[in-house]
Parts: structure tokens; C-alpha cells; sequence
């Protein structure tokens, strides 16, 4: 038997239907389509209105599109993890729900979360559970219902963020120079201060008063995270080509985390990347926290093909950071249904 090795097989997505736009968000803040734009560069963000309905609902709808696509027995799927950071509950996972509402027979759940990063470590996660030999079919899914977090009189933060979901088909294969290489993780624990919810852990648990004082909303010094973010991932990016002794000459694709505009480029900059290799699409979407990588592969399926060296990375609150090689296993274009 050959060495395991762990390869995306499919890709499914999901964005609510309706769309706030630069136009609507300037009439409920102090802003301006071309304020927006020069800063963060994006146009528009879907926003999931509808009452009662959570990450969950994004993450089921976005793996029964990936179920379908793949045509893959939803009996042979062995686990299902779900990163977020905006869970329906403080418990059950929403993983849990997930899995429930999709009707996996043979499969445990669990929740994983390193905000902006879950992706990233999860399907790392996914990867090595593969390769242990234990497990043969793991789904990934990132959805985040930002919304839920966002003050909407904060033209500073409210401006950024989007909801969303994207899911991914894990699974082993024999097949040599695909799938997963290797990555590059860290976890720096300084950036409590500069990115966080203030209320609603157990450290500061909800009451009138945090209610009263606007507390249970996003937090973030802008400066301080974007300076840290292009730093963090452009190093990591440089690592992970170090490791496997490669140049951005080698690269066809980078996948990053669709936080904000400029600091993308500035990360493309700082590793002397053209940006015609860098996949963007937070002009469409925002800054939908775990969901933005696989929604970016959502999006951009169609032009990945067989062998091509893909880089992932991703920033977020804590600080958690990292970067990965992956090695595509298929032709995108001949998926019934690709974006």
C-alpha cells in the first residue's frame, strides 16, 4: 500500500440572496461607495436577513451543493467539521446541526475555531486525519454569519464584513503529487487586544449592561491588525515556499484570506507576487472570516486544473496565522456546476 495522501475532490458554496451594497450602507453611516473602495475595496456583501436562520443553515446549504456535485454517498462520509466563529449556540456544535440536518449516518461532528484562520487549520486537520489512515472522506465546511457581530453605526468595521459559506470534499487517495503538502501554522497570543468581542465568554458573560454598552459587537484596531496581517502572512507565504524550494515563479495560485483589499496587494508586494496569481474576490463577498478561502475556491473552480501549485493564507484575531502548499487534484473546468 502507497503512502495516503489527502486531496480536495469537490467544492461547494453558498451566499445569502440578498445584497447590501455600498450605496445602501452609505445612507445607514457616514460613508461613501468611494470611501469603501479606497480603503478595503469592496462593492458589496450578502447578508443572510432572514429570521431564525444561522451559520448552520449558510454550512448545510453549502455542503448539499458539494454532496451533489461530487455525487459522493453521504454514507461513506466518516467526519464533518465545521469552522466558525459565529455558532448558532454555545452548544451543541454547529457542526452537530449540520450533520443532522444533512442526514450523515456514519460520521462524527465537531467545531473548530481560530476565526479568520479556520479554514486553514481545518483542513490541515482534515488532512492528517486522512493520512493517519483512519479516515477515508472528511467534510470542511468555513461559514460565518458576520452580520451577527457587526454594529452597523460603526462605518469603521461595518463596512468589512459579509456572510457565507464554503464547504470541501476531503479524501484519501494513493495518488502521488496532489493533495495537501504541507503547512505552516502559528498561533502568536498578542492579538487579544486589537481584535475581539468584548462581551458574551465567560470571562464578561451577557447582562443589561453589556447589552446597555454595545459590547457584544466586533472590536478591532484597523492599523494594528492590517500592519500584523501583511507581515504575518507575507512571512508565512515565504516560508512554506522555503520549505519546499520553491519561488513565486512556481506558484499558479494564491488563495489568501479576503480580509481587505490593500492587504492583499501589500502581501502580493512584500513576496514580489503579480497579482494576476492572487485569487480575489472580496470585492463580491467581503470579509466572511472562515468562509472566504473556500468561497474563493467556490468562485474560481473553474480555472484550477490538475498539478497546479496552490498557496493558502490566512490571518486572524489572536493572532493565528499560517500558510499552506496544496497540489490541485483535478480539471475545474469539467465540474458540472462550477462557478
Amino acid at each position: 500500500m502507497g503512502k495516503i495522501h489527502a486531496v480536495i475532490t469537490g467544492v461547494g458554496g453558498y451566499v445569502p440572496d440578498y445584497v447590501l451594497n455600498n450605496e445602501e450602507l452609505s445612507r445607514m453611516v457616514d460613508t461613501s461607495d468611494e470611501w469603501i473602495m479606497t480603503r478595503v475595496g469592496i462593492k458589496e456583501r450578502h447578508i443572510l436577513t432572514e429570521e431564525g436562520l444561522g451559520t448552520s443553515y449558510m454550512a448545510r446549504k453549502a455542503a448539499k451543493q458539494l454532496l451533489k456535485k461530487t455525487g459522493v454517498d453521504p454514507d461513506t462520509i466518516d467526519a464533518l467539521i465545521v469552522t466558525t466563529t459565529t455558532p448558532d449556540y454555545k452548544f451543541p456544535s454547529t457542526a452537530s446541526i449540520v450533520l443532522g440536518k444533512l442526514g450523515l449516518k456514519n460520521a462524527f461532528a465537531f467545531d473548530l475555531e481560530a476565526a479568520c484562520c479556520g479554514f486553514l487549520y481545518s483542513l490541515d486537520v482534515a488532512a492528517t486525519m486522512i493520512e493517519s489512515g483512519r479516515y477515508k472522506k472528511i467534510i470542511v465546511i468555513g461559514a460565518d454569519k458576520m452580520s451577527s457581530l457587526v454594529d452597523y453605526t460603526d462605518r469603521a468595521t461595518c463596512v468589512l464584513f459579509g456572510d457565507g459559506a464554503g464547504a470541501v470534499l476531503v479524501e484519501a487517495t494513493e495518488e502521488e503529487n496532489v493533495g495537501v503538502q504541507n503547512s505552516f501554522l502559528r498561533t502568536d497570543g498578542i492579538g487579544l487586544p486589537f481584535l475581539h468581542m468584548k462581551a458574551g465568554g465567560s470571562v464578561c458573560p451577557p447582562s443589561h449592561f453589556t447589552v446597555d454598552h454595545r459590547l457584544h459587537y466586533l472590536y478591532q484596531e484597523g492599523r494594528t491588525v492590517f500592519r500584523y496581517a501583511v507581515t504575518d502572512m507575507g512571512n508565512d507565504v515565504e516560508e512554506v515556499l522555503k520549505r519546499n524550494e520553491m519561488t513565486t515563479e512556481d506558484v499558479n495560485w494564491v488563495i489568501p484570506h479576503e480580509a481587505n483589499l490593500r492587504i492583499i496587494e501589500a502581501v502580493a508586494k512584500r513576496i514580489n507576487l503579480p497579482l494576476e496569481k492572487v485569487v480575489v474576490n472580496i470585492q463580491r463577498y467581503g470579509n466572511t472570516s472562515a468562509a472566504t478561502i473556500p468561497l474563493a475556491l467556490w468562485d474560481h473552480e473553474r480555472h484550477l486544473k490538475k498539478g497546479d501549485n496552490v498557496i493558502f493564507t490566512a490571518f486572524g484575531a489572536g493572532f493565528v496565522h499560517g500558510a499552506s502548499y496544496y497540489k490541485w487534484g483535478y480539471d475545474g473546468a469539467t465540474v458540472a456546476g462550477a462557478q
